[in-house]
C-alpha cells in the first residue's frame, strides 16, 4: 500500500512540473503565436478582399503535416533517445532515462508539437498568399530583366549554362535533385522541428523561429510579390521566349522520379494553369527561400562552432549552385535572399546584445537603489 501510495504522488508530483514547464514554455512562445496570428489575419484578409480565397490552401496542410510532425518526426526523436541511453549508457541508465523523459523534456516536447501547429497554420497562409501573387500581381512580368542582369553579372552569358558544361550529367543531375527536392525538406524543416521541441534549443528557439517567419514573409511573399518571376524553366511560358532556356529544360525532361525537378516543375504549371491551390504550390523565383532558409541555419551552426558553421555555408553555396543548375532560380535569386537573411540575423543579434546590455544595466541600478 504504502509503494502504491508513494508511486502514485510522484505521479501527481510528476504531472504537476510537466504542466508547470508547458505553461512556462507556452507563455514564453506567445510572441510567435501573436507573429503567426497577425500574419494569417492579414493573409486571408488580403485573399478576401481581392478575390482569391479559392486559393486558400489550409486543408491541404491538416491533411499532410500532421503526418509529418505530429506522427513521423516525434516517433523518430523517442527512437533516438532510446537508442542513444541504450548504446551510451549501461549502469547509469536509469538515471539516464529519467533526465531524458523528464517533465522539462516532455513539456518541451509538447510545447513545441504544438507550435509546430501554429506554423501548420503559418505555412498554409503563405501558400495561400503565394498562390494568388501572379493573379495580385498581373503576372510574371520580372524574368526578362532578372534573366539580363543574371547574364550581365555571368559575363554575358546565362550562368546555368557554366554549370551543365562542367556537371551536364544525367548523375550528377539526379544526385542534385535529390538533395534540392528531399535532403533541403529534412535539413531545414528538421531543424525547425529541433527547435522547437528540444530543451537543448532554448538558447536560441525565440530568436530563431522568428527569423524562420521573416525569411519566408519577406523572401516568399513581399519581395517575390514586388518583383513577381517564375524562373529559368518557365522562362519561355511567360515570355514567348522559348529558345534562351530550351536547353536546360531539354536536360531536365528526361528525369521523370517521383522527387525530380521536371516533375515538381510540371505539377506547379499544372496548378498554375488550372487556377488550383496545391500542397507547396506557388510559383515564384525572386529571391530564393530555399537559399535563405539554409543560409538562417549556416549562421546558427557558426554560433555553435566555427567547423559547423563552415559545414553550413559550404552548404548554402551547393543550394545556390543547384537552384540555377535544376532551373528554379536565376543566380541573383539567391544572391538577394543571402543579403536579406544576413541583414536579418546580425540586426537581431544587434538587438539581442542592446536588450542584454539594457537588462543588465537595469539590474544593477536596482541593485544599487536597494543597497541604498
Amino acid at each position: 500500500m504504502r509503494r502504491r501510495w508513494a508511486c502514485t504522488e510522484q505521479a501527481v508530483q510528476f504531472l504537476a512540473r510537466l504542466s508547470r514547464e508547458c505553461g512556462l514554455r507556452l507563455r514564453s512562445d506567445a510572441l510567435l503565436y501573436g507573429l503567426i496570428g497577425l500574419y494569417t489575419l492579414g493573409g486571408v484578409s488580403l485573399l478576401s478582399l481581392t478575390g482569391t480565397a479559392d486559393l486558400i490552401s489550409y486543408q491541404l496542410y491538416f491533411e499532410k503535416w500532421p503526418q509529418i510532425f505530429g506522427i513521423v518526426m516525434p516517433v523518430m526523436v523517442i527512437a533516438i533517445d532510446i537508442s542513444v541511453l541504450t548504446l551510451r549508457f549501461d549502469r547509469r541508465r536509469p538515471l539516464a532515462y529519467r533526465r531524458t523523459f523528464s517533465a522539462r523534456r516532455i513539456a518541451s516536447l509538447l510545447s513545441g508539437l504544438m507550435l509546430m501547429i501554429g506554423l501548420m497554420v503559418f505555412q498554409g497562409t503563405f501558400t495561400s498568399i503565394k498562390n494568388a501573387l501572379p493573379a495580385l500581381e498581373g503576372g510574371f512580368q520580372y524574368d526578362r530583366i532578372q534573366a539580363d542582369i543574371d547574364a550581365w553579372m555571368s559575363f554575358g552569358v546565362d550562368p546555368w549554362r557554366w554549370l551543365h558544361a562542367v556537371a551536364g550529367y544525367d548523375m550528377i543531375r539526379t544526385i542534385v535533385e535529390f538533395n534540392y527536392n528531399v535532403a533541403w525538406f529534412v535539413v531545414c524543416f528538421g531543424a525547425v522541428f529541433f527547435v522547437s521541441t528540444s530543451p537543448l534549443a532554448d538558447g536560441i528557439r525565440q530568436r530563431y523561429i522568428v527569423l524562420f517567419l521573416f525569411v519566408w514573409v519577406m523572401c516568399g511573399n513581399v519581395l517575390a510579390g514586388m518583383f513577381l518571376s517564375a524562373g529559368p524553366v518557365f522562362y519561355g511560358a511567360v515570355t514567348g521566349d522559348h529558345a534562351r532556356f530550351a536547353a536546360l529544360t531539354a536536360f531536365l525532361a528526361p528525369s521523370e522520379w517521383l522527387s525530380s525537378a521536371a516533375h515538381y516543375q510540371s505539377y506547379l504549371w499544372s496548378l498554375y494553369e488550372q487556377g488550383k491551390s496545391g500542397f507547396a504550390g506557388g510559383i515564384s523565383a525572386f529571391p530564393s527561400v530555399h537559399v535563405g532558409l539554409i543560409t538562417l541555419n549556416a549562421y546558427f551552426l557558426a554560433e555553435r562552432s566555427r567547423g559547423l558553421g563552415i559545414a553550413g555555408f559550404i552548404y548554402v553555396g551547393f543550394i545556390q549552385l543547384s537552384s540555377v543548375y535544376l532551373g528554379w532560380h536565376y543566380a541573383i535569386d539567391g544572391y538577394v535572399s543571402f543579403m536579406v537573411v544576413t541583414l536579418a540575423y546580425f540586426s537581431a543579434s544587434a538587438w539581442r546584445r542592446a536588450h542584454f546590455v539594457l537588462a543588465r544595466r537595469s539590474d544593477a541600478a536596482v541593485a544599487g537603489d536597494c543597497a541604498v
